[in-house]
């Protein structure tokens, strides 16, 4: 989700002058047209294709349970689930699937908490101004010299993770992504911050800090490099293996060449002014052949689903990548089903489901709920299966899926509201990829299937 500030004053901000590649507008073919429901989903229920089902639902219960304790984004580790939180980060168990368990729910304020793991260590995302860089910090202001960041604790006892390190960041960090260094000793997140236009010490728009980590003395992390190399990011997605990194950046997608981690070095940058508002997020596919960006239009609180005349728009978008490291921009991608006038839904949060030899991605669409699609063709996308709940209790005015990944053999969805969703997946296009077994996962750092 864009930081909640004011959405116009970010879409329209100057990005830096650099090669420059503007996609050409609608001529694409898009996606599928939206199916008709012949009786809508009522509050709350849920309705789902035949080859997918909801197997089990953690709930928010305390000290998650306030007004804005949203949940936002997983990572994966082993038998374990982490999902973050507006207030802090909980640790489930999820050695059987069916019957996931909370280990650890940590109180630690600071939106967004976005989350990823390594080893030991786990790392949260912190974009609004705290007093503070404590898990006991109340909210700041963006008119003094308030904490924002990283914050790092050591999770080598799930039970009981402790804070270890926080490092400051130039206007905070909305995201982040892990780029593992050229030795195994040390490791790198590329920190996102959109900055806020009104703010004195924080104006948008900002660029990326990169945090250098020591693995065995976490305690040193710190800014190494303040690249400039664009001036508004929401989110960076690396494929180390391929020394290549895509850049979600509200105004346009950047293709970089990561080799040196601290010195990334832009390739390309593409621009879509016709179908494209706030540039949020990017997949690779497997082969390093693909990428899918994703346009937050409306920055996630927005009913950009209920139209059938606004296929492109809002929607995730499919570039080639061709030998000579150029993006081409193939189709567009949204969910086929129309949602209702109060229910905010476009593209976000999601990755590739490991099916040898076919591209196939799970994605979050807030109350759009998750779909599964195929992009193998890139001109003709096409979902494969999907989950959602009818609209919100009309008390509450943002909700749905924030996150949705496949893990060893489940779908996982982050629900703002509604705590951890786990799906089950029976099709015989994606029951390939019950084959392979992660380790870990976070999905801003793709790694190879071959190599998990």
């Amino acid at each position: 989700m864009s930081r909640p500030r004011p959405l116009i004053a970010l879409a329209g901000l100057l990005l830096m002058t650099a090669a420059c590649t503007t996609a050409p507008p609608s001529s694409q073919p898009p996606s599928q047209p939206p199916s008709q429901q012949s009786v809508p989903p009522s509050t709350d229920e849920i309705k789902h294709s035949a080859n997918m089902k909801l197997v089990a639902n953690v709930p928010l219960d305390p000290p998650f349970d306030g007004p804005n304790a949203w949940g936002t984004d997983l990572a994966f580790q082993g038998g374990y689930a982490f999902v973050g939180n507006f207030e802090g980060f909980t640790i489930h168990d999820i050695s059987d699937p069916t019957q996931p368990k909370v280990t650890a729910r940590v109180k630690c304020p600071g939106g967004q908490n976005d989350i990823s793991v390594s080893g030991d260590l786990l790392f949260v995302s912190v974009d609004m101004a705290r007093s503070n860089d404590t898990c006991e910090s109340g909210r700041g202001s963006f008119a003094d010299t308030n904490w924002e960041g990283i914050r790092i604790f050591d999770i080598s006892d799930k039970a009981r993770p402790r804070y270890v390190k926080s490092v400051q960041t130039d206007c905070g960090s909305h995201t982040h992504t892990i780029v593992p260094g050229k030795q195994a000793d040390r490791l790198y997140l590329y920190t996102s911050s959109t900055g806020q236009p009104e703010s004195a010490i924080c104006p948008a728009p900002q660029g990326i800090s990169i945090v250098e980590v020591p693995v065995q003395n976490p305690e040193a992390a710190r800014v190494v490099a303040k690249p400039r190399l664009f001036k508004t990011c929401h989110d960076v997605t690396s494929y180390p293996e391929k020394d290549l990194a895509a850049a979600a950046c509200i105004g346009d997608g950047w293709l970089l060449d990561i080799s040196d981690p601290v010195k990334p070095r832009v390739l390309q940058r593409i621009t879509d002014k016709v179908n494209f508002s706030i540039w949020h997020s990017a997949t690779f596919n497997d082969a390093g052949t693909k990428i899918v960006f994703s346009d937050e239009l409306g920055g996630g609180a927005q009913p950009t689903c209920s139209s059938p005349d606004e296929r492109t728009k809002g929607a995730a978008a499919i570039y080639d990548l061709t030998p000579d490291r150029r993006l081409e921009l193939r189709g567009y991608y949204k969910i086929p089903r129309l949602q209702g006038p109060t229910e905010n839904c476009v593209a976000h949060n999601g990755a590739l489901i490991p099916v040898p030899g076919r591209d196939i991605m799970v994605q979050a669409w807030y109350q759009g709920g998750v779909s599964v699609w195929d992009f193998t063709d890139s001109r003709r996308p096409r979902e494969i299966a999907f989950f959602e709940r009818g609209p919100l209790d009309p008390k509450l005015q943002l909700g749905g899926s924030w996150s949705a990944y496949y893990y060893n053999g489940y779908i996982y969805s982050s629900d703002i509201t509604k705590g951890l969703d786990v799906l089950r997946l029976d099709d015989p296009i994606t029951d390939p990829a019950e084959s392979l077994r992660l380790t870990e996962l976070n999905a801003q750092t793709q790694r190879s299937y071959g190599g998990a």
